[in-house]
């Protein structure tokens, strides 16, 4: 039997990249699947590639008044979540002297607030043996110039996936991090080659993660076969922060 068979999930930032092919291998496994994203154009796009299976919802992650109406739609059509994937996040570059309020804001505001009020939304339709789970980076432990505002957000994400783990266990609701490294998605392809061969280069298996990866890693954190596992981040790596 499929993995997640008779099982609704909702992926948050499900249009593209990761979350896109993480909607895909949901509903491949069997579950009926939302995704949400800002673009009405991407939500449509990409709930008519995976299929029928899916349902495409404009919202904007960092809004909790869209994520409760989102919640409000999934249980108008199927009454619950089982599986709940976090993914809309942005990266942009900044060092310390160049830091602004504005773009301070904008990362935590989407990474971290939008992920906090999205699973305060749909705690009310997730019941005992549901599972969530936060799409965090390897950057969380790591020191890479430019990028520290975007890290610490995925370092919030790791906390709080373990202050959620401690408080929703009495209710049967597994939290756990998917941690990718560098991930050959659509706005990767554009990255400068130079600038590709240098993110590669600290990967001991030569290349980075391919999206459908990352979605297997999330799939196995989400589906029962993962039913001890809780708090924990997984890494989608290569090795990259491992050796």
């Amino acid at each position: 039997m499929a993995r997640m068979q008779d099982k609704v999930a909702l992926v948050v930032g499900g249009a593209k990249g990761i979350g896109l092919a993480i909607a895909n291998r949901l509903a491949a496994e069997g579950a009926t699947v939302f995704i949400t994203s800002r673009r009405i154009d991407d939500v449509e796009k990409a709930a008519a590639e995976i299929g029928d299976k899916v349902v495409g919802i404009s919202a904007n992650a960092s809004s909790p008044e869209d994520m409760v109406n989102v919640v409000t739609q999934v249980q108008q059509a199927n009454g619950r979540i089982d599986a709940l994937v976090l993914n809309a996040g942005i990266s942009e570059p900044a060092q310390i002297s160049e830091e602004t309020v504005e773009h301070f804001d904008r990362h935590f505001d989407v990474n971290v607030r939008g992920t906090v009020f999205a699973l305060q939304a749909a705690l009310p339709a997730m019941q005992e043996g549901s599972s969530a789970v936060l799409i965090g980076s390897i950057a969380d432990v790591a020191g890479i110039p430019a990028y520290g505002t975007y890290a610490a957000t995925k370092a919030a994400l790791r906390s709080y996936a373990r202050t959620w783990t401690a408080e929703l266990a009495s209710r049967g609701i597994r939290v756990n991090v998917v941690a990718p490294g560098p991930t050959d998605t659509e706005m990767m392809a554009a990255v400068p080659e130079d600038v590709r061969e240098a993110l590669i280069a600290p990967i001991p298996l030569g290349r980075m993660a391919r999206p459908a990866e990352v979605a297997a890693a999330t799939l196995f954190l989400l589906s029962d076969e993962a039913s001890y596992i809780a708090g924990a981040e997984l890494c989608v790596d290569g090795g990259m922060r491992q050796v």
